[in-house]
C-alpha cells in the first residue's frame, strides 16, 4: 500500500472510510487500559493526525514500546473524529515500529524546551513543531524566490564558492588550502602559494555579486542564490559564519529600477508566505510573536517610503530620541537608527538612497555631487536593513579612481574592469540576506533558529 501524507489526510484529499497507510514520528501517546491515542507527524504539515488503537487488537508489549520520538507505520481506516481539534483520525488495524526512542534518553520527551537548548541538539530539533514550521517556511521562501525571478525572465547563475579575491572588502574570509598546516611551504619567510592547489591564496566567498555582474553583462538579468561565508568572531543574534545570499544583477537598470524591483520582490515573498504558509505562521504567531501575521500583512499593503540618507540624518537629529550611537552626516547608520525610521517615524518599510561614498563599496556609482553614491538600503520593521544594493559604477575611469582611493589593487581586478572596457552599460543589483529575511517572516529572534545547522564561532558540530 502506498503511503499517504498527513497533510493530504487533514486537507480532505482522502475520503472517510478508506484504508490508509501513514508513516511518521510519535509526538504524543496517551490512553487507558482499553485504548491508546497516538499522535503521528510526518513533517508534511504542522498538525499531527490522531491514531486510535483499540488495545484488544494489539499486543500489549508492542504498545508499550511506542513512545514520543518512535517511528511508526500505521495502517487503518480513516474515520470522522469524535474529538476536538481534528476532523478525521485513523482507526488502527496494524502498527509497525520502524525505530524506538528510549524515553529515558530521547531529549525531546517533554514540551517547553528552550530555543537555546534546541540549538545544542540541532540534529533533532527539526522534529519539534517550531522548527518544522520554520524549515517549511524556509523551503517556501526559497521556492518563491526562484519563482519570482523565473517569471520575470531572470537566469539563475551559479557563482563560485571558492574565490581568489577579496576585492569587495566585505569581511574576514575563510582560507581554502590543501597545504599541510603543520608543514607550510615558505619562500623567504612568506607562504609559497605556488605549492597550493590553486597556485594562489584562495578563500570561501563573501558574496557572489562581482561574478554576478559579469553574468548580467551578457544575459541582462541574472540572480545568484547560495551560501556565503564570513569569518567574523561575532556571537550575536544577527550573525552567522555561513549564510545564504540572494543577489540579482540587472543590465540597463538604474537606481529607481533597482528600488522598484526590491520592493516588488519583498512584497511578493511576504504575500507568498501568507498564502502558502498560514498554518505554520499561525503557530509561530501564537507561540512567539503575537504581531507576526499583522506585521507581514502591513508590508504588502503599503508603498515603501523613499528618501535620501541626508534626509534620514536630518529626521534622526531632530527626533529628540536618545540613541546609543551618535547621528552625524557621514556615519554608517546603526540598527537602532534604521528601526526608528521604520517603526516610529514612518511606520512602514523605508528605502534609503544616496549614501556618503566614504562608507560604501568601491563599485557603487558616484553621484554628480562627488560626495554620495547611488546606494540603496531597504529597511524593515524589527530587522533594520534587509536589502542592500546600488547602481554599479559603469564608468571605467571613475571606477579605477575609486579603487585607487580605497587601496584595491587593480591587477587583481582586471577581469572585473574588463566589463567596463568592453561594452560597458548601466547596471544595478542588490543583496538579500536570506536568513535575515527569514527572521522577519517567522518572527524568530535569533538568526541561528532559521537555518538548519548554524555555523558560528566554535560551533561546527553537526
Amino acid at each position: 500500500m502506498k503511503q499517504i501524507f498527513v497533510k493530504n489526510l487533514l486537507q480532505g484529499e482522502v475520503s472517510v472510510g478508506e484504508t490508509v497507510l501513514v508513516k511518521g514520528w510519535v509526538r504524543t501517546k496517551r490512553g487507558n487500559k482499553n485504548v491508546a491515542f497516538i499522535a503521528i507527524n510526518d513533517g508534511s504539515i504542522i498538525h499531527s493526525i490522531q491514531v486510535v488503537a483499540d488495545l484488544v487488537n494489539f499486543d500489549e508489549e508492542l504498545i508499550k514500546r511506542i513512545s514520543t520520538g518512535a517511528c511508526l507505520a500505521v495502517t487503518g481506516e480513516l474515520v470522522a473524529s469524535m474529538g476536538q481539534g481534528q476532523s478525521v483520525e485513523i482507526q488502527a488495524k496494524d502498527i509497525h515500529i520502524y525505530g524506538e526512542a528510549d524515553p529515558e534518553t530521547f531529549p525531546l520527551q517533554k514540551k517547553g524546551h528552550t530555543l537555546e537548548f534546541l540549538r545544542e541538539i540541532a540534529h533533532l530539533r527539526p522534529r519539534t513543531n517550531t522548527f518544522g514550521a520554520v524549515f517549511r517556511i524556509r523551503h517556501e521562501m526559497a521556492y518563491a524566490l526562484h519563482t519570482f525571478y523565473h517569471e520575470r525572465g531572470f537566469f539563475y547563475l551559479h557563482t563560485p564558492i571558492i574565490t581568489a579575491s577579496d576585492a569587495e572588502g566585505a569581511g574576514q574570509m575563510f582560507q581554502v588550502t590543501t597545504m599541510d598546516l603543520n608543514n607550510v611551504p615558505k619562500v623567504e619567510g612568506e607562504v609559497d602559494y605556488n605549492a597550493d592547489f590553486f597556485g594562489k591564496s584562495a578563500h570561501l566567498t563573501v558574496s557572489g555579486q562581482l561574478e554576478g555582474e559579469l553574468g548580467a553583462m551578457a544575459l541582462s538579468k541574472i540572480y545568484t542564490f547560495g551560501p556565503t561565508f564570513r569569518a567574523e568572531n561575532s556571537n550575536t543574534p544577527r550573525h552567522l559564519a555561513e549564510f545564504w545570499m540572494n543577489e540579482p544583477e540587472m543590465a540597463f537598470y538604474e537606481i529607481q529600477d533597482n528600488m522598484d524591483l526590491a520592493e516588488e520582490f519583498l512584497k511578493y515573498l511576504v504575500k507568498w508566505a501568507l498564502e502558502h504558509c498560514m498554518d505554520d505562521l499561525q503557530f509561530l504567531n501564537d507561540l512567539y510573536d503575537k504581531e507576526l501575521i499583522d506585521r507581514l500583512k502591513s508590508v504588502i499593503d503599503v508603498k515603501f517610503e523613499r528618501l535620501t540618507y541626508t534626509e534620514a540624518i536630518d529626521i534622526l537629529q531632530k527626533s529628540g530620541q536618545k540613541f546609543e550611537f551618535k547621528v552625524d552626516w557621514g556615519v554608517d547608520l546603526q540598527s537602532e537608527h534604521e528601526r526608528y525610521l521604520v517603526e516610529k517615524h514612518f511606520k512602514k518599510p523605508v528605502i534609503l538612497t544616496d549614501y556618503p561614498k566614504d562608507i560604501k563599496a568601491f563599485y557603487m556609482k558616484v553621484n554628480d555631487d562627488g560626495k554620495t553614491v547611488r546606494a540603496m538600503d531597504v529597511l524593515f520593521p524589527r530587522i533594520g536593513e534587509i536589502i542592500g544594493g546600488s547602481q554599479r559604477e559603469e564608468r571605467l575611469d571613475v571606477l579605477k579612481k575609486r579603487m585607487e582611493d580605497m587601496g584595491i589593487p587593480e591587477k587583481e581586478m582586471w577581469w572585473y574592469l574588463d566589463t567596463r572596457r568592453f561594452g560597458t552599460a548601466p547596471h544595478a543589483g542588490f543583496g538579500l540576506g536570506f536568513e535575515r529575511f527569514l527572521l522577519f517572516v517567522t518572527g524568530m529572534s535569533n538568526i541561528r533558529d532559521v537555518i538548519p545547522f548554524p555555523r558560528t564561532p566554535m560551533n561546527a558540530e553537526f
